[in-house]
């Protein structure tokens, strides 16, 4: 007895083929890598499970509502560590192998793009926007704040008050700009 499946009704194709027309009507022509931002999404999603899992194996239990003063702190480090790693001149060979350099962009940072290519591209646009960054950033310093709380407020502490150092920089500059100028 010959049971031949027709080859578009194996429903592992039929599955394939639906994703391939839902990725090419979403792109518009566009060269967008969805794979790429699936594996990284399953990524984070190991990611914050592996931080879930240390947290709860610590016996610490979880506060019954984050601080408001933690919760300032951790905006304010998670945006300017976020912008550290991603655009920052000094952390530029970390995003090297996965970027192209483009130019200046701000004092101290770079404009930097992706590198073609699914697993590159996908990593250069994670290492090269800090609203992605920011994302893991805050993941990981919410788990510090659960594992160890008093060295993540430290360096929550340094972080704040090197984005206060930069905007009192950039606001020292413009006025400077502004008294010096015609």
């Amino acid at each position: 007895m010959n049971t031949v499946t027709p080859p578009d009704s194996h429903p592992a194709r039929r599955v394939h083929r639906l994703l391939r027309r839902a990725r090419r009507q979403y792109a518009a022509g566009h060269d967008r890598p969805l794979g790429g931002y699936l594996t990284a999404m399953a990524g984070f999603a190991v990611y914050t499970a592996a931080w879930a899992s240390a947290v709860r194996r610590s016996g610490r239990p979880l506060p019954e509502r984050p601080e408001p003063w933690d919760v300032v702190l951790t905006s304010v480090a998670t945006f300017r560590l976020s912008r550290l790693l991603s655009k920052a001149s000094v952390t530029s060979p970390l995003r090297a192998p996965f970027t192209r350099y483009v130019g200046p962009q701000g004092p101290g940072e770079l404009h930097e793009e992706a590198q073609p290519g699914q697993g590159r591209h996908t990593v250069g646009e994670l290492a090269t926007c800090p609203f992605c960054m920011s994302v893991w950033v805050a993941s990981t310093l919410t788990a510090g704040q659960l594992l160890w709380p008093r060295a993540t407020r430290t360096a929550l502490a340094a972080l704040t008050a090197l984005a206060g150092a930069d905007t009192l920089q950039l606001a020292y500059g413009a006025l400077v700009k502004r008294t010096t100028s015609d």
